[in-house]
């Protein structure tokens, strides 16, 4: 069959190749197919012949092509693995109280509104399109318990042609009597959810839906063994990810603790209830011993870092580099509302922060653990959430095959953040200080499966 390129852009690629090895493509020209995938990437393209040679090679034409200026780039979207879209409306909000109590003063009386489809049709569209407007190609979503109103995001990121991974929230014990399932009715809507969105039409129906139902139980707190089990047992059914959270507070630990005596540690509890496997993302993980890093490792599961909420909601700090030193999988999330960022690129700013802080802590230690790079960081916010989603081998970089969800970054769009001197910035410059000093304005275009989600 014959490739149809859609479109074709050329100029400057910036991508990582793995943890500590970040790429850049100059003179790049970069085809897309018709099903959104990555046709062709050649390199070092420097003169107009060539580069009409390569387009009549793939049988295009010249109105397909994208010139980028000289200090624009494209970047592969960013994966936010952990959002919580029901608690977009608090975001801000809240930010003087421990995670416990800002859960019951602000978090749990928010989501209760979602009991109406039509609170939820006034907030979900906002999240989607204000995710997307900040370069998340990819977002991996709590919802609420309500069936409705989680079935009414999904299609919402569907329609929006954002990937997404979409969780019906599950809890039925230890919560607010007001917002609280059975063990019957959770178990029940979580099936009717997963069979909604596996079961949802894709545009082109030929190929497979952005959108994935995840088992979401919130966290162990609020979840009784029965219903661990019987979710445990859903997520096995269908093949399908899980996501909750794990050893964000020391207080949520010790009641962990408390409910679950018969368990080693709060890792265990969930690998008791067969929570625990390569499509397992858990959220935080401040706060694991060495037997549980083992066990995540063991399991193949990975961690989001959530490094603004953590700060937040004081928390504690993550030890990235002893994650990534077990070898276990790490992306990045905004953990909205307890992150008050909808963007990663707030997250990999504080991603930054957080690691040295553990550097400076480590020097009065036996162990050092470095704080972590440029490379590093960009890694995490693109291939290590691909991994956390088990998409590693879909999008995450420009590799041919690939599908294409990308940003395209302009540094001097009006009203930039960043400050650019052609004497001295040169590519390499310009990215770093996108990373450290951009934001949405400067992403002039977003892209998922080749298609433009948002900007101009």
């Amino acid at each position: 069959m014959t490739t149809i390129i859609s479109k074709i852009f050329y100029g400057t690629l910036i991508h990582s190749l793995s943890l500590t090895e970040l790429e850049f493509i100059h003179n790049a020209l970069l085809g897309v197919d018709n099903r959104g995938k990555i046709a062709f990437l050649e390199r070092n393209v420097s003169n107009e012949q060539t580069l009409r040679d390569i387009i009549k090679k793939w049988e295009a034409t010249e109105d397909k092509v994208v010139r980028l200026t000289n200090q624009q780039f494209l970047l592969p979207g960013f994966v936010d693995t952990h959002m919580h879209a029901s608690q977009y409306p608090n975001a801000g909000i809240g930010m003087d109280l421990p995670l416990i109590d800002w859960l019951n003063k602000y978090t749990f009386p928010l989501e209760q509104s979602f009991s109406s489809v039509k609170f939820a049709e006034k907030i979900y569209p906002t999240v989607v399109s204000h995710l997307l407007r900040c370069g998340t190609t990819t977002a991996v979503y709590y919802a609420t318990i309500h069936l409705e109103s989680t079935k009414f995001l999904a299609k919402v990121v569907q329609q929006k042609g954002q990937r997404g991974f979409i969780g019906k929230v599950n809890m039925d014990c230890n919560s607010p009597e007001t917002y609280v399932e059975t063990i019957e009715s959770s178990v029940k809507d979580t099936v009717q959810f997963v069979d909604y969105v596996l079961n949802l039409k894709n545009d082109p129906p030929d190929v497979s839906s952005l959108v994935t139902p995840i088992i979401t139980p919130r966290f162990a707190i609020c979840c009784s063994s029965e219903l661990l089990n019987a979710l445990g047992e859903v997520a096995k059914k269908y093949e399908i990810p899980i996501q909750s959270h794990l050893s964000e507070n020391t207080t949520e630990i010790a009641i962990v603790n408390q409910l679950f005596p018969q368990h080693e540690d709060y890792t265990t509890v969930y690998d008791h209830h067969n929570l625990l496997n390569h499509r397992t993302i858990m959220a935080h993980g401040i706060h694991l011993s060495s037997q549980e890093l083992k066990l995540i490792k063991k399991r193949n599961a990975g961690i989001s870092h959530c490094p603004n909420s953590n700060f937040t909601l004081c928390s504690g700090v993550c030890n990235v580099r002893q994650l990534l030193d077990e070898g276990i999988k790490v992306g990045l999330g905004t953990d909205v509302s307890g992150g008050f960022s909808k963007s990663i690129l707030d997250s990999i700013r504080n991603a930054s922060i957080a690691s040295r802080v553990v550097y400076l802590s480590s020097n009065t230690s036996d162990k050092v653990y470095p704080h972590l790079t440029l490379p590093e960081l960009t890694y995490l916010a693109t291939m290590g959430g691909a991994q956390l989603v088990n998409l590693e081998n879909v999008i995450g970089n420009f590799i041919v095959g690939k599908e294409f969800d990308a940003l395209l970054i302009d540094p001097e769009v009006e009203g930039s953040p960043m400050q650019m001197f052609d004497e001295i910035d040169t590519i390499d410059r310009i990215f770093e200080k996108f990373m450290f000093l951009g934001d949405e304005r400067n992403i002039k275009a977003v892209f998922v499966r080749g298609r433009k989600v948002s900007g101009i």
